[in-house]
């Protein structure tokens, strides 16, 4: 339990400073990393990284879009089948995050065994 608790505090850190001057992909480098770094079990590898950076995303795109009162999330929220509602838009986006840094967490933890072998 505690290692879940400092991979998920470090994925957030790592993606947080990374985000600063990489692109959105900065995300799957974090979980990859810590996937590498600190051995989580099972279907923690997975669900701990992409919960870290779900919220992450979420909380940051809400912090960007609520600038400008969500503005461009809402005419990208009616491109997409959101019936425009951004805040659907938002979460997406954290979910899309997510799922590329538990994959990315996944490669980090298959790594790992090769590398420790």
């Amino acid at each position: 339990m505690k290692k879940n608790r400092i991979n998920f505090v470090a994925t957030i850190i790592i993606a947080l400073i990374f985000s600063q001057f990489l692109p959105w992909w900065s995300v799957m480098i974090a979980a990859f990393l810590t996937a590498l770094f600190f051995s989580l079990k099972r279907a923690a590898v997975f669900f701990v990284p992409f919960l870290a950076i779900t919220i992450y995303w979420i909380v940051y795109a809400y912090i960007l879009s609520s600038n400008n009162d969500f503005i461009l999330a809402k005419k990208i929220a009616v491109l997409l089948p959101l019936k425009g509602n951004p805040y659907f838009l938002v979460l997406l986006t954290g979910i899309i995050g997510g799922l590329a840094a538990g994959i990315a967490a996944i490669f980090g933890k298959q790594c790992r065994l090769i590398f420790s072998k």
